[in-house]
């Protein structure tokens, strides 16, 4: 595998979600030594996440957005939750009564 030279440009992928369901990926180029507020500004969205309405991880991880990215990185931008996970389910579950209750359905 050949080494690529220090100053090489960072090729990441920015991942945002617009609305629900709808999430959309940009490929970026940036110089060496770049940040994710970088990235957020390539991108037009620095202004979002600087209000606090987004917050932005690197391959699912929390980061900070002076946090250094490397080759490769996916900056992924998230909202926060309005649904805990478990009461969704459970709402779901609710919904959906004991008719198809998934795998043990049939046993007894």
């Amino acid at each position: 595998m050949a080494e690529t030279p220090v100053s090489a440009p960072l090729d990441i992928v920015l991942a945002w979600s617009t609305e629900p369901g709808r999430v959309r990926e940009l490929a970026l180029q940036l110089p060496p030594g770049a940040t994710v507020a970088q990235a957020l500004a390539a991108a037009g969205l620095q202004q979002a996440c600087a209000d606090g309405a987004l917050h932005c991880g690197i391959w699912g991880r929390a980061v900070a957005l002076d946090a250094p990215l490397q080759r490769g990185d996916r900056v992924e931008v998230v909202r926060d939750l309005r649904v805990d996970p478990k009461v969704a389910r459970r709402a779901r579950f609710d919904a959906q009564g004991k008719r198809a209750a998934g795998l043990f359905e049939h046993r007894r």
